[in-house]
């Protein structure tokens, strides 16, 4: 997300409001979704790669996609996921989708920023060096914690700061390293080098009966995750009705575009029993810029690999913050967790969620290998956040029955047919991902199997739980008597979310009309 400050629009009384631009959102959007990290692991794949991420694409990226652009713009109040699973199953449920989405985000900051640590470390020209201290796991420890406080820090500065950070980290660390990529690699085969894996037509279907094949494919459709996650800023764009769509579009295609390549282009270069998680990726930079006779340049892109990290941290650290902290206002948190600062960050949500990152980081440092670490804290990530978007596409088809006359300014095509084939497929993918996710994969060494599947399970029911818990000893006191959190339409009707609205009104008319009531 980048602002506009010349589009800005001055609220009265009070401070501008931001404004966000179709390519703004699109590039927000991008950041957010697509990591290079993750390119190895489907390289090994070859031309397989490219049925496994058009498969995700259809079953998981587009819905997404279509389900969060008609939930932010037929509800677009704050809130996010909260709202849009809060007006269909009610506040217990809502704030189990809203924690998921913040827990899976603190689980996963270690893995991402695991692969910025690698990056710092590339940027040696001594690639013997290099590679021995990507291995070190004080170094990787030291650099996740350096790295995420200073993004912390940065999204403290409130929206202005860690919009400019995401918007130009996101272009030089991902977007050029991406286009990069793609380029040396299409060309370093064009020249007429061999490639590292098959170029025959036959091998774009992959091998069904090699069921680890499946599983490990099965992470690739979390590889489009977050495209739903700037909706929460729906009301900061220009025009949302119409850019948000488009801008969702763009993002979409251009994020299918740069995975499909990508990891293509890695898969060329980089020997398939070379592959390697968490250095991969590196590998193949040096290897493109040793054959195009440009070595010095690999230093220079690991440092700006290491800065799309940064923007990507920024932008994670705070949306989620951001939207935990609406809901905290509303009464689903003790006022600990409401205090913000002077540009309205989430400070107390923001410095417990940095804790927390700090001792899960300490896992790099515990367990075994960087990779077994690496590859646990990917696949609760995975699991967490799958746990949201089950809830989310089930939200968004069961609103199409108990609100069917709510104003929605982008419906997907189809009517409820066309709902039930976009979330429906959407949900199926979902739920498959989330059932592969505790098979360990083959072709990764995560010590034992029982052990890796009990951990899952086990951190799994802890994190779901939680919520639950919280939710039910809630207290009046917590609620902001100064929250602008729009209740749900149903408690503005007055009704129960199980009960179907035919009001063809939006919340805040509905609101509106029961404060008059009220007074009346």
């Amino acid at each position: 997300m980048t602002v506009d400050s010349a589009a800005s629009s001055t609220a009265k009384n009070g401070p501008p409001v931001a404004k966000i631009s179709i390519f703004a959102l699109a590039v927000m959007n991008i950041v957010a979704v697509v990591s290079l990290r993750g390119l190895p692991a489907e390289a090994e794949y070859g031309l397989s790669s490219i049925f496994y991420y058009i498969f995700a694409a259809v079953f998981f990226l587009v819905p997404v996609s279509l389900v969060a652009a008609e939930l932010a713009t037929g509800w677009p109040e704050k809130g996010g996921v909260f709202r849009w699973v809060g007006e269909a199953f009610g506040a217990r449920w809502a704030f189990l989708a809203m924690f998921m989405l913040f827990v899976e985000v603190s689980v996963w900051f270690p893995t991402a920023l695991t692969f910025g640590a690698v990056s710092l470390a590339y940027t040696d020209d001594n690639l013997s060096f290099a590679e021995t201290l990507s291995s070190n796991k004080m170094f990787v420890l030291l650099i996740v914690l350096a790295v995420y406080w200073l993004a912390t820090f940065i999204a403290f500065r409130g929206a202005n700061a860690f919009a400019r950070v995401a918007k130009w980290g996101g272009i030089i660390g991902t977007i050029i390293p991406a286009a990069i990529l793609i380029v040396l690699g299409f060309s370093y085969i064009m020249a007429g080098n061999k490639s590292q894996v098959d170029l025959a037509w036959g091998d774009v279907i992959p091998d069904f009966n090699n069921f680890s094949n499946v599983v490990l494919a099965a992470s690739i459709f979390l590889f489009y995750a977050g495209m739903e996650m700037n909706a929460i800023h729906v009301k900061d764009v220009k025009n949302p009705t119409r850019n948000y769509p488009i801008a969702v579009g763009i993002a979409a295609l251009g994020t299918v575009v740069i995975f499909v390549l990508g990891t293509l282009a890695i898969a060329f270069v980089v020997p398939k029993s070379d592959i390697n998680l968490t250095q991969s990726l590196l590998t193949a930079y040096v290897d493109m810029f040793r054959w195009a006779g440009i070595s010095w340049a690999a230093p220079i892109m690991a440092a700006a690999l290491a800065v799309g990290v940064l923007a990507g941290v920024v932008t994670w650290v705070a949306g989620p913050s951001s939207g935990l902290l609406q809901v905290a206002k509303a009464g689903y948190l003790p006022r600990f967790f409401q205090s913000t600062n002077k540009h309205g960050m989430a400070t107390h949500i923001m410095l417990i969620q940095a804790i927390a990152v700090t001792l899960l980081s300490v896992l790099f440092v515990v367990l075994p290998s960087v990779q077994a670490a690496y590859q646990i804290l990917s696949q609760l990530t995975v699991i967490l956040y799958l746990v949201m978007y089950l809830l989310m596409f089930s939200a968004a088809i069961y609103l199409r029955f108990s609100q069917p006359n709510r104003p929605r300014p982008y419906r997907i095509p189809g009517g409820r047919a066309g709902m039930w084939i976009v979330a429906g497929a959407g949900f199926s993918g979902a739920l498959i991902a989330f059932i592969f996710s505790f098979i360990p994969p083959e072709q990764i060494s995560v010590g034992s199997p029982a052990i890796y599947v009990l951990i899952l399970l086990v951190l799994t029911v802890f994190f779901v739980v939680i919520p639950f818990l919280i939710y039910r000893v809630r207290k009046p006191h917590w609620v902001d008597p100064e929250n602008d959190f729009a209740p749900f339409t149903w408690q503005a009707e007055n009704t129960h979310p199980g009960i179907v609205s035919t009001s063809a009104t939006d919340t805040s008319t509905a609101v509106a009309t029961q404060a008059k009531g009220a007074d009346s």
